[in-house]
């Protein structure tokens, strides 16, 4: 069976690690988006102050069934 899906761009970010932050991201997807079926890891980022890594940040495509 053909499905169609909408794809949007998220970018979690946690002080964690990059699992944490894509957790949270879909996470507050699920809140507003429905059908969440899938995600995509496309870029793994993060902010350093102090010489230290602060926070980590994951973008993510996500798909929702429309």
């Amino acid at each position: 069976m053909a499905a169609t899906y909408k794809l949007v761009e998220l970018v979690g970010t946690s002080p964690t690690s990059f699992a944490e932050a894509a957790k949270a991201a879909v996470a507050e997807a699920a809140k507003t988006l429905g059908h969440l079926e899938w995600f995509e890891v496309v870029k793994e980022t993060g902010k350093i102050v102090g010489g230290d890594v602060k926070e980590f940040q994951v973008t993510l495509k996500v798909g929702s069934k429309l």
